[in-house]
């Protein structure tokens, strides 16, 4: 996957801004954050460096731009903050809001394409960040092998 992101960068990020704004609502962009939150916290910790990672990918990103960035800053930082407050909480709570959209198949595969891009974000897809793609794939019915996994 993170090679296919590297050689077609442009063009994946272009198909991913499309199909985003298909799915421009409250639901899906809960689901986006949370499993950002998710993929951020995947070595057991949300970092500083981390939250900025996602903070900076979120203002940058293409793929998010149909969303009020204010809000999904706050939807973030509000997501992230339940992990630093009991990180099994945090992990429940995350995982209960990407469950919503498990419904919506072309809306959970999209989610699952955004959390390996931001995964692979900093240039290394490491294998907890892989795991946590995994678990998301699992617990939206998906399966991870569609996604590299």
């Amino acid at each position: 996957m993170l090679d296919w992101l590297k050689t077609n960068a442009t063009a994946a990020r272009e198909k991913l801004a499309s199909e985003v704004s298909q799915f421009k609502n409250r639901e899906f962009m809960d689901a986006v954050v949370a499993g950002c939150a998710l993929v951020a916290a995947a070595d057991g910790d949300i970092s500083g460096a981390e939250k900025l990672k996602m903070t900076s990918f979120i203002q940058n990103s293409r793929e998010l731009k149909a969303f009020d960035l204010k809000v999904v800053i706050n939807a973030f930082q509000d997501t992230c903050a339940k992990f630093e407050f009991d990180f099994q909480i945090g992990r429940a709570e995350a995982l209960k809001t990407v469950a919503k959209i498990k419904k919506k198949e072309d809306a959970a595969r999209l989610l699952i394409r955004v959390c390996c891009a931001i995964g692979g974000a900093d240039g290394h897809f490491d294998e907890a960040e892989r795991a946590m793609c995994r678990t998301l794939c699992n617990e939206l019915g998906l399966n991870p092998a569609d996604f590299d996994l």
